[in-house]
């Protein structure tokens, strides 16, 4: 009895113990199928978080590496307004562009660079010089296949003369540009900035137009460079009087004579033209400086600048 009594006792402890194995095993492989879903499903979260976060720098614009343009929404008159040129060097530079539908990138074209005067600059508002100023417009007859950069700047001295060159760099560039027709015009303050641009760099232009201004940069790299340069301004001009004028073109006449260039040579590369108060009234004009607008209709002054190719 007591022998049956013990066979029975080691048969439930054996079928105990295998009972437990079972259930071990059982929570081994459940713990492991749940370990692998959610191995799974961190990969996969941290995988759309990549995703996010790459599909939100590549919105940001962030990926851009080097210089590049956010190109404007609005037009005015055939000009995009408020393009933006992201400058590593020098910032953001506002511009107003004009590209003619022949422009396909097949034949090289001139581009002309018009700098605003007082009142029109990029923080005084957008796309002001070209709701004030006619350069542009008029520019069209002259050449209907030329590119047109109307920029509003920061400033009327250094930094927007900087910020002038790294826009024209980016245009010669990045566009199917005749090195030989890049033209230059500055109508009072902008006539300071591109007189900067042109003691800096001229030999980025096949000519030069500064309408009632005043020079403030360098001759000595135009002299070097040979790039002709037309002055036009009243005679009694309200800002700037006509002096600054008249002395910057005696200090270039003198400085192309030390050169050794003869008058007649001179005259090719240099044209003083001090309009009197006749100019300007019998056009029912009766404030000079403001008046300087006159000068972008004008065929003699313009018609100077677009006939001029750079001399290599």
């Amino acid at each position: 009895m007591k022998e049956k009594i013990m066979a029975f006792f080691m048969a439930g402890i054996l079928l105990f113990m295998g009972g437990c194995g079972t259930m071990e095993n059982r929570d081994t492989e459940n713990n492991t199928e749940t370990g692998s879903e959610t191995t799974s499903a961190l990969a996969g979260d941290s995988e759309e978080t990549s995703r996010t976060e790459d599909s939100q720098e590549s919105a940001s614009g962030t990926e851009e590496k080097g210089d590049y343009v956010t190109e404007g929404t609005e037009e005015y008159r055939g000009f995009t307004l408020d393009n933006v040129l992201h400058s590593e060097t020098q910032g953001d530079i506002h511009f107003n562009l004009y590209v003619p539908d022949s422009y396909d990138g097949e034949e090289p074209c001139a581009v002309f660079f018009t700098l605003p005067g007082y009142e029109r600059l990029y923080f005084q508002g957008v796309g002001e010089n070209l709701y004030s100023e006619n350069f542009g417009f008029e520019a069209q007859a002259y050449d209907p296949d030329m590119i047109i950069v109307a920029p509003q700047l920061s400033d009327w001295g250094e930094t927007s003369a900087d910020q002038t060159i790294a826009l024209v760099e980016y245009f010669l560039a990045n566009y199917n540009i005749d090195l030989d027709r890049v033209y230059g015009e500055g109508y009072s303050g902008g006539g300071e900035t591109m007189s900067q641009v042109m003691g800096k760099r001229p030999e980025l232009f096949a000519a030069y137009l500064q309408c009632s201004s005043q020079w403030d940069g360098d001759y000595e790299p135009v002299i070097e460079s040979r790039t002709p340069v037309y002055f036009v301004i009243g005679e009694s001009d309200e800002y700037y009087g006509s002096q600054p004028t008249q002395e910057a073109y005696d200090n270039l006449y003198e400085l192309y004579r030390q050169e050794g260039l003869s008058d007649e040579e001179i005259n090719q590369l240099l044209v003083l033209d001090i309009k009197d108060a006749d100019y300007f009234e019998s056009q029912g004009v009766t404030v000079q400086h403001g008046g300087g607008n006159l000068f972008a209709q004008d065929e003699e002054i313009m018609g100077w600048l677009f006939s001029k190719q750079r001399e290599n």
